[in-house]
């Protein structure tokens, strides 16, 4: 009799085991205990990103409640969206007016490029600091600090008069330090607030943004110099619309806990020092390589964004369809088409990218990167063909610039939802900061500079004309199709890695994967 009970207790024991390890909301017995919140810390003697304690631990549990709730979280991302906005429509309005400042300064195309290129670097310099941050501190109080440093020196630099550009090159250097913090670490609450399909719906959402604040970039700063015929005004909508962000990323944004979409609330804390997590970074094939890939794409993008309005306005130039600037404001037609096309393409190309990655996921399950390596290789024909085009077509040279940004939009949500799923929650904000430095360090931080200067060098082989002006930046522009094929080389290699990579975030997290089921993929 002893032995018929024992054999049925541990039968039903068995069983509650098996209800705990399912990953889609089990039930658990209720003789069972909450478990406590869980660490990911490098003391415990085993693989970063594993639970000292049982799979059990992280599983969601019957009638648990989320950190944060759903309207709150979906609130949190429109916050975050509209000040991810005003942060790329800041950054491409100097873009915008380009040519009326290089009149008004009286600086060479080298000179326009430092413009860009020194507010990259400040940005690129002060993110791994963030990012450190951003993983053992705060991230509201963080981001909060950044925006209000980018305000006030954006907003002062459009006081600068003619003698002073030294200066306008200082604050465009400080504002760096307001997108830093919020770039590095707003993408990280919204991988804490959603996971799986949701995830990467709010993810396209708020990276759609990023060419479109780039488009109504060029737009503003266009528009308003035409309208006020004074391109300080261009500078200063952005930091206006800054004030509201502020107070709205104060108020509604929520800071929920570090891993709180994978574990249903409770969250996941890290005791592990700064080369630890760089280390784990580096040992991450499909990190690295992706970040490979951001890099060329950056690069590709920032060269573009910042002299494409120009080289359009040259063109046309000469051709004989606009008479040279010689006097601000210079005329804003190609910085608004190609700021409306900018918007365009980066909502349809966002949406596009994101919905081939939900459609093709649990199909392929390398299809992001593939996704990816075939937005850059398709766009390089794009891009020869808007080049050398553009002496004898302006409408054709528009219809090929449309296609090659529709195809280059549609990387950005799936690159920032590759790096959400390939690395651990407590250690996404470093990622975010590494991926940023490295990406901007040799990509759109030098790719302006780097064209401006071969432009000049270019340009001064010959006596200097209008023609040969349009020439020689038209020349420059070709080293972007050569870094376009290079971005799509390192998606492909990232294709081969990325299965596993993926695999291990979710086995780190609880997931079971002797069923074919794994956390990151329960709310979809």
């Amino acid at each position: 009799m002893n032995r018929e009970h024992y054999k049925y207790k541990h039968h039903q024991q068995v069983k509650r085991e098996r209800l705990i390890m399912e990953p889609k909301g089990s039930v658990m017995s209720p003789d069972d205990t909450p478990m406590p919140r869980r660490s990911l810390g490098s003391d415990s003697g085993l693989h970063y990103g594993s639970f000292v304690n049982s799979l059990a631990s992280l599983t969601p549990k019957a009638g648990e409640k989320p950190a944060v709730s759903p309207r709150h979280a979906y609130i949190g991302v429109a916050v975050l969206c509209y000040i991810n906005l005003l942060n790329y429509m800041e950054r491409y309005t100097i873009a915008g007016v380009l040519s009326t400042l290089q009149t008004f300064f009286d600086i060479n195309d080298s000179t326009a490029g430092s413009l860009q290129t020194v507010f990259i670097c400040s940005f690129l310099l002060l993110a791994p600091l963030f990012g450190y941050l951003g993983d053992r501190y705060n991230r509201k109080y963080i981001m909060i600090g950044g925006l209000s440093v980018w305000l006030v020196t954006s907003v002062g630099s459009s006081f600068v008069t003619k003698s002073y550009f030294w200066l306008l090159v200082l604050l465009r250097a400080l504002v760096g330090i307001g997108e830093a913090s919020y770039s590095t670490l707003a993408p990280t609450i919204i991988g804490d607030l959603f996971i799986g399909g949701k995830r990467s719906i709010m993810v396209c959402v708020f990276y759609i943004f990023i060419p479109v604040g780039s488009g109504l970039g060029y737009i503003t700063g266009a528009g308003c110099a035409t309208l006020t015929g004074d391109w300080r005004w261009g500078l200063r909508i952005t930091p206006l619309l800054g004030v509201v962000g502020l107070i709205l990323l104060v108020f509604l944004c929520p800071n929920p806990p570090r891993g709180a979409a994978e574990t249903q609330g409770e969250g996941v804390t890290g005791q592990s020092s700064y080369l630890e997590d760089v280390m784990y970074l580096l040992r991450n094939k499909s990190y690295v390589l992706s970040s490979l890939g951001v890099t060329a794409l950056a690069f590709l993008t920032g060269a573009l964004a910042f002299w494409m309005p120009t080289f359009l306005s040259r063109a046309q130039v000469a051709q004989g369809l606009l008479s040279p600037c010689t006097k601000e404001p210079c005329d804003p037609t190609a910085s608004l088409i190609f700021g409306a096309v900018t918007v365009v393409t980066g909502i349809v190309g966002g949406g596009l990218g994101t919905g081939l990655s939900r459609w093709f996921r649990d199909k392929v399950s390398n299809a992001d990167p593939l996704i990816c390596a075939a937005g850059m290789l398709g766009s390089v024909p794009c891009l020869f063909i808007t080049i050398f085009v553009a002496s004898a077509s302006i409408p054709a040279t528009y219809v090929f610039i449309f296609l090659g940004e529709l195809l280059l939009s549609l990387n950005w949500a799936v690159l920032a939802d590759i790096l959400l799923y390939v690395v651990v929650p407590t250690r996404r904000a470093t990622a975010e900061a590494l991926q940023i430095t490295f990406g901007h360090l040799l990509g759109d931080a030098g790719s302006p500079y780097l064209l401006g200067v071969i432009s000049d060098a270019i340009g001064d082989s010959k006596p200097a004309t209008h023609h040969w002006s349009f020439h020689s930046l038209k020349y420059s522009l070709l080293v972007c199709p050569f870094v376009g094929i290079l971005g799509g080389l390192f998606f492909l290699i990232t294709s081969l890695y990325i299965t596993e990579d993926r695999k291990a975030v979710q086995r780190s997290l609880g997931g079971n994967h002797h069923n074919g089921k794994n956390i990151v993929q329960t709310n979809q």
